[in-house]
């Protein structure tokens, strides 16, 4: 430790690297120097210390890396992972070293990024993008803690999704284009994905055991479609149909599938793959047709969930039927309706009913039977 001719103070100490390593900055008191040195110190002899040359390392060289070297990411997840950094995180933090971006300046990126009118949505998976990357950089020992510390900032906000009814989705077969009217019973009856629907083969589909069998996935990568595999692990899986669209699948593999077993299921009119951009334009013309206009191709199989729900589904079978490998996704497709609810309550009712009649004797007119008599409570 040193007194400049300012009067301000500048403190030094060696590191474990055998190298002198200066203070950021310099203090006003000689024990503010003291106090930081004994801090260095502390950090050293619990083998707490962080190269402070390390930990300036740019955010964006940081980060381009993180996402090259993620393992068995799918195509289409790393383009969402190089755009939400190229374009959301890096443009403010890019240029800072890992040891500069504070909480504070976290705090100041993420109200910039939904001041200027990036949706609520798009900025909770940049964030969580960045705390990914910090928590890295945590155990790379370049930074001792993750400054993504807003509880709640990578949640996104899940408002309630359009559902289709039973009347709805049959209108919305009608009004689309034929070659697309399977796509769209599938979607609901099968909860099935877009790409998963993209990827069927005719050898995916067993007409008599009415079973399809899902093992991939088709996903656009700058526009050209990517043969992948499902979404994740629990994505391969066999969904039974209902027996009332197995003609529908007869007549749509006579008349638009590819031939021979391992014949694509759907294309477009002049045999490409069909693209999301492309079949956004057939689909709203179908949507506003029925009166639908705001309902999402995805809200299909959100439909589809939700009825298979209503049927008494237990969670592992939606689990199943769904290709969820949580509960916790599965959980939103238990919306009990209001005539499953009364159902559930007339079966309560009997049990009751059963019980209060062997606990009191039919006739018994002396009071409401009980609950639960035999053992006084």
């Amino acid at each position: 430790m040193r007194k400049l001719p300012s009067g301000r103070y500048q403190a030094r100490y060696l590191g474990p690297d055998g190298l002198d390593h200066p203070a950021p900055s310099t203090f006003a008191t000689k024990t503010d120097a003291n106090v930081w040195l004994t801090e260095k110190e502390a950090e050293i002899r619990r083998g707490d210390w962080i190269d402070p040359e390390s930990g300036m390392v740019a955010l964006a060289d940081y980060g381009k890396a993180w996402i090259a070297e993620r393992p068995n990411l799918k195509p289409r997840t790393v383009a969402l992972y190089e755009t939400l950094f190229r374009i959301h995180v890096a443009p403010d933090l890019g240029s800072f070293g890992l040891l500069e971006i504070t909480p504070g300046r976290v705090r100041t990126w993420r109200k910039d990024r939904l001041d200027a009118g990036t949706g609520a949505v798009t900025v909770a998976k940049s964030y969580r993008l960045l705390s990914a990357i910090m928590n890295t950089a945590v155990r790379d020992g370049l930074i001792r803690r993750n400054p993504c510390q807003i509880t709640g900032a990578g949640h996104e906000p899940s408002p309630e999704r359009s559902t289709a009814s039973l009347t709805d989705v049959f209108a919305l077969a009608d009004a689309i284009q034929p070659r697309y009217r399977l796509l769209v019973l599938l979607a609901a009856f099968g909860t099935m994905r877009w790409g998963e629907l993209l990827g069927l083969r005719r050898s995916d589909i067993d007409l008599d055991g009415r079973i399809i069998q899902i093992s991939r996935s088709v996903q656009q990568i700058s526009g050209a479609p990517v043969v992948t595999s499902p979404k994740s692990w629990a994505g391969r899986r066999r969904v039974a149909v209902p027996e009332a669209i197995v003609p529908e699948m007869r007549w749509h593999l006579r008349v638009f599938a590819e031939p021979g077993p391992d014949g694509r299921v759907f294309l477009g009119p002049k045999g490409a793959t069909p693209s999301r951009t492309n079949f956004h334009r057939i689909w709203r013309r179908a949507t506003h047709e029925v009166g639908l206009p705001e309902l999402h191709f995805h809200d299909l199989r959100h439909s589809g969930a939700t009825l298979a729900a209503s049927t008494g589904a237990s969670l592992r079978e939606l689990m199943q039927r769904l290709g969820h490998s949580s509960a916790r996704a599965a959980l939103i497709y238990q919306h009990a309706t209001s005539d499953r609810d009364r159902a559930i309550a007339a079966g309560l009712d009997s049990l009751i009913a059963g019980i209060g009649a062997a606990d009191t004797g039919e006739g018994d007119d002396e009071g409401p039977p009980l609950v639960g008599a035999r053992s006084g409570t």
